[in-house]
């Protein structure tokens, strides 16, 4: 499933509207990360920044790399860091199938409400999980079967989808304990 999401500031109205959080629950998820103010996160798909500015909060000392397939998403969050005074992020323009990740640079990698748009998704977690340091962590936030948000629920996932992906990829994956509203966070690791 593709959608265009090429008006990052139409876009900006709904991924940063503050109702988002009663349902997205951010700094939940942001705290399954378990980050350290040095560490380098992806935040991949990240849109208009909604978790690329928080994260950049939380690693001070650190960098946050902020993906996106849409230039102007990416434009409009290297404005908005500018505009915000965030010095550590770094936004960058990737392919649909490939995150473009230096080998085994990252500590961590939040992938949220993008899992269901991935095409070859087992070739998309090898290319995460090459990213990652030997005791780097992947998140990916996804909808609910019974979601109240989200993508129409013919295109939703199964965390045990996810899971599949990891494992087939050559990680370990499980269902974060962290309860959120309308989604799951699956944590994959070495």
């Amino acid at each position: 499933m593709h959608r265009r999401f090429d008006n990052a500031e139409q876009w900006a109205k709904v991924f940063d509207d503050p109702a988002r959080d009663a349902w997205q629950q951010p700094d939940r998820v942001i705290a399954a990360l378990e980050l350290s103010p040095a560490m380098t996160v992806a935040d991949i798909g990240a849109g208009t920044g909604y978790f690329t500015m928080r994260l950049a909060k939380q690693v001070p000392r650190g960098q946050v790399i902020a993906t996106d397939i849409e230039a102007d998403m990416v434009r409009y969050l290297k404005e908005r860091a500018t505009r915000e005074g965030v010095t550590n992020v770094r936004a960058e323009v990737t392919p649909p199938a490939d995150p473009q990740l230096a080998e085994g640079s990252l500590d961590r990698v939040l992938v949220v409400d993008v899992w269901h748009h991935l095409g070859d998704r087992v070739a998309y977690a090898k290319a995460l999980a090459r990213g990652i340091k030997p005791d780097g962590r992947i998140a990916v936030v996804d909808f609910k079967l019974d979601a109240k948000q989200g993508p129409p629920k013919e295109h939703r996932l199964a965390p045990e989808a996810i899971i599949a992906d990891f494992v087939a990829a050559g990680l370990e994956a499980s269902v974060a304990p962290t309860e959120l509203p309308d989604q799951y966070i699956v944590i994959a690791r070495r």
